[in-house]
């Protein structure tokens, strides 16, 4: 039973990144058809980005009420109902439309589903599942890609992942006993009075006031930050500073995702014998040592190694930050805030990648190292910081 859940969990994690990237590789054909300036791209990514960060605030209440098999069918649903709806779109309004539940369904299940996992999987089980969200991104725009390549239009593209959603969905569906026998055979809450804490819903105000949680909060805005701005930029980055050509930068600029996807599939080995700490430090290390190469050279291929190393370095900190959660905060609490967690990282992918493209603009492109590194500094001191309080239960100023 446990492993065939597993199974699910697995396919859930791709099924929640299968859509990541589509908008970014359809975009090219759809702007031109809705006839609309390419910038406006980015308002459905920020329609995306707003409800994600609203469902991933309301994650807890929402699975402490439907609990977390539900609350995945019903988010896997929606995401179906946007991917159809953005296949079907013919008008820009209408795409502007179906980004509501597309958001609304990635905030809830990627809190709950975590949540899950780390309180009932080890540490090498987080990774693994992330380097399948990691599979799901990559695959999306290959399927994008083989519809375009056999002459049909980009909306196919949308209807097929919308159509494996479906079937997942599906599967959600069928399966959703198991979720039930699995947790109550491990209860996730360890006190005494069982019921009772566990159906305790956790307001932001408890959780602020918990020791370590402002630190770790801050710990996953600059992460995401760090991410989706090395995610958005690298490629621009080689060809400005690096004087790389444009359809090469293009081309390998998935080094960066690939690093993550084969780091977090490495890292869930490791995981083995290093705990949760040591991973996110070794994780820290790496990057330090690919924004040291990108800053030092402008040669094209040595700085695709130094975006190579960067992925790797990135690929242990976000699945392990959150499968130490019930550890360091208690697993009573560890839902609620997990789902602030999401909604912080949501918050520094959709505001800090923007900022650098202004700096960009005023300054120059060789501050993109610079400008990662200050996210890298305030994610290591935060992290120690939240250790520390946690481990000693420092009182926090309110």
């Amino acid at each position: 039973m446990a492993f065939i859940l597993l199974f699910i969990i697995y396919l859930a994690f791709i099924s929640l990144g299968l859509p990541d990237a589509l908008l970014g590789a359809a975009w090219p054909l759809m702007y031109k058809e809705f006839a609309v300036p390419v910038s406006y791209a980015g308002i459905i990514a920020m329609i995306i980005s707003a409800c994600t960060i609203i469902s991933s605030f309301q994650s807890d209440r929402l699975t402490r009420k439907f609990g977390t098999g539900k609350i995945t069918t019903i988010s896997v649903f929606l995401t179906a109902v946007a991917l159809f709806g953005f296949g079907l779109s013919h008008n820009y309004y209408l795409l502007a439309l179906f980004a509501l539940p597309y958001g609304l369904g990635a905030g809830s299940v990627d809190a709950s589903l975590n949540n899950y996992v780390a309180l009932h999987y080890r540490s090498s089980h987080m990774s693994w599942l992330h380097c399948m969200w990691g599979v799901g991104a990559s695959l999306g725009p290959y399927i994008l890609g083989f519809a375009l390549h056999k002459n049909l239009p980009w909306n196919d593209g949308y209807l097929i992942v919308g159509s494996i959603q479906t079937l997942l969905c599906l599967c959600l569906l069928l399966t959703l006993p198991l979720w039930k026998k699995h947790a109550s055979g491990q209860t996730a809450c360890k006190q005494p009075s069982t019921s009772a804490a566990c159906s305790r819903t956790f307001g932001f105000k408890d959780l602020w006031r918990l020791p370590g949680a402002k630190a770790v909060l801050l710990t996953f805005f600059c992460y995401s930050a760090l991410e989706h701005s090395a995610a958005l930029w690298g490629s621009s980055y080689l060809v400005l500073h690096c004087q790389l050509d444009a359809a090469l930068a293009a081309q390998y600029a998935n080094r960066f995702f690939l690093g993550i996807t084969c780091g977090r599939l490495i890292s869930g080995f490791i995981a083995f014998k290093l705990k949760d700490a040591s991973l996110i430090r070794w994780g820290q290390g790496l990057i330090a040592v690919a924004l040291v190469i990108l800053a030092t050279t402008n040669n094209g291929q040595i700085a695709l190694i130094g975006l190579t190393i960067l992925g790797f370095g990135c690929a242990p900190i976000y699945p392990s930050v959150i499968h130490s959660t019930p550890a360091n905060f208690g697993a009573d609490k560890s839902q609620a805030l997990i789902g602030i967690q999401m909604g912080c990282a949501y918050i520094g992918s959709t505001l800090m990648p923007p900022l650098f493209g202004l700096i960009a603009n005023y300054c120059t492109s060789k501050v993109f190292p610079y400008f990662l590194a200050f996210f890298l500094l305030i994610m290591v001191l935060a992290h120690e910081s939240a250790l520390l309080q946690v481990k000693h239960k420092l009182p926090v100023k309110h």
